[in-house]
């Protein structure tokens, strides 16, 4: 877990936890509705601040937190036919309060109490107190993926309402959230907190399995239902019901963080060794039309934010598409390996729009990347919104029939003036004869050349490159596309240019 960066987000704001009527000292009747019911219930009381672990437990230094390892052996449901096990993370650091952790088990309710004996730690961490305060901070889900009778880890709840995931021979990469508030607004974020979970105990072969959580913030709570299935790529069917507090007129569902610092489009900012270094390169967008749009991420040098307008969206996400290591070359952090994720509506979401922040980093710690769906219209105060997507993580966790942009860089056009845009497709049928394609580029903001096309031998896909006279702007939009018979013959290449 990359504790730090996660801290850059989650460590400016006040993790909140209001106090329930709904006891959970002993087992509980348990179904959605109930989860529901505390939702509204709990939207309908002011709002009150969770209390904090002791001091002892938040002064831990990153490497004693670091060393406090959950013990294997005491996980949740260990050597039982149970085709799941759980492990618990504690408190302290960048997690000063702590969640609630029930089972269900034949539609009854029983909590997880805290043990600090679940736990190993090194000698350098001090004697810490144990209080009624005390519990998890989050929880983590294995199952037997590619070692037969040996468990890995695929998915992580930690840290306000944030959430990770892994398919088949990759690392933690980018996260998700339950829902994010007034990202990038001058007044600052809201994060709302998964302050409560119930673990649904899977039956002997099964692949699933089913977690729900209660969300509190100021402005909303909410209940989930994660529908986790590991594989190849990991799919969490999630449905969700708000209740605002008050009116949201920003709200990002199904948000996704990530992490960008650079590549060829701005490599020269950064005195580094390797060729890249990001979680993501790109946001992918499916939308209401069907049309496939692709926007390379970027690192800009002030707050930037992107919308893609649309009605009914088919899908979006962040996705990493470089995946050698020769793209990354950093043994420690295997980029190359960090999956990619997939949004995909359950139902109609009207109009609004794709949603992409992107936040000035210096530094790979730090997650400044964000993309979510934005309803047109804001949610009332007292409504209930109800919500139903699929999250899927992997490699490639969406594929269209559209050839793919594979690469892009920027530089200054030594031939001529202005900059110089040189974008890779990946190679398909429909580029057998490049004299049969043709090629649309675009600005509203400046003058581009018409554009060059030819084959990359490396990829046998074709580049093309233009170039474009910023002038004295300090953005550029720009828009490209191949064509063949006067069809869409790749995916839509979108890009911000900033000074």
């Amino acid at each position: 877990m990359n504790f730090t960066r996660r801290a850059f987000l989650v460590s400016t704001t006040a993790l909140a936890f209001a106090p329930s009527a709904y006891a959970t000292g002993g087992e509980t009747p348990f179904d959605r509705d109930y989860v529901i019911e505390m939702a509204r219930d709990l939207a309908s009381r002011p709002y009150v601040e969770r209390e904090m672990v002791p001091q002892e437990w938040q002064d831990l230094t990153y490497q004693q937190y670091r060393s406090i390892r959950f013990r294997l052996d005491r996980a949740l449901w260990y050597e039982t036919e149970t085709p799941f096990n759980v492990d618990f993370f504690t408190p302290g650091l960048y997690f000063p309060r702590t969640v609630k952790v029930e089972t269900v088990e034949n539609g009854m309710t029983k909590p997880v109490a805290f043990d600090l004996e679940m736990f190993d730690k090194s000698e350098d961490v001090p004697q810490l107190p144990i209080d009624d305060t005390l519990g998890f901070s989050g929880l983590r889900l294995r199952t037997e993926m590619h070692r037969p009778g040996k468990t890995d880890e695929f998915c992580v709840w930690q840290g306000a309402s944030y959430f990770r995931a892994i398919g088949l021979h990759e690392v933690y990469g980018l996260s998700a959230r339950g829902l994010a508030l007034k990202t990038g607004d001058p007044d600052g974020e809201e994060f709302p907190e998964f302050i409560r979970f119930w673990l649904e105990r899977p039956e002997p072969g099964q692949r699933n399995m089913v977690v729900h959580a209660l969300l509190d913030s100021p402005s909303v709570t909410g209940a989930y239902r994660f529908n986790v299935t590991a594989g190849a790529d990991c799919i969490m069917d999630i449905e969700a019901t708000l209740f605002p507090r008050e009116d949201l007129p920003h709200v990002g569902i199904a948000p996704g963080t990530s992490m960008f610092l650079f590549d060829q489009t701005n490599h020269s900012r950064f005195d580094d060794f390797r060729p890249a270094v990001h979680d993501s390169d790109g946001l992918m967008i499916r939308n209401g039309a069907g049309e496939v749009l692709w926007r390379p991420l970027a690192n800009p040098t002030r707050l930037q934010v992107s919308s893609f307008v649309d009605t009914n969206p088919r899908g979006f996400g962040l996705m990493q598409r470089k995946r050698q290591f020769s793209d990354y070359a950093d043994l420690e952090a295997n980029y190359h390996k960090r999956p990619g994720l997939w949004v995909e509506p359950r139902e109609d979401w009207g109009k609004g729009s794709v949603t992409l922040v992107e936040i000035p980093a210096d530094q790979e710690i730090y997650d400044n990347i964000v993309a979510y769906w934005r309803p047109a219209e804001p949610y009332a105060a007292g409504s209930q919104v109800d919500l139903s997507y699929r999250l899927i993580w992997g490699e490639e966790p969406q594929r269209t029939p559209m050839p793919r942009v594979i690469n892009t860089a920027m530089g200054e056009n030594t031939f001529g003036e202005g900059r110089l845009a040189v974008v890779d497709f990946e190679d398909s049928e429909l580029f057998e004869d490049l004299g049969a394609i043709t090629v649309f580029v675009d600005s509203p903001h400046a003058e581009t050349s018409e554009g060059v096309l030819q084959r990359n031998p490396d990829t046998g896909g074709p580049r093309l490159a233009f170039s474009f006279q910023p002038g004295e702007r300090n953005h550029v939009e720009l828009r490209a596309q191949l064509l063949k018979d006067k069809q869409p013959a790749s995916e839509v290449w979108l890009y911000r240019w900033t000074t």
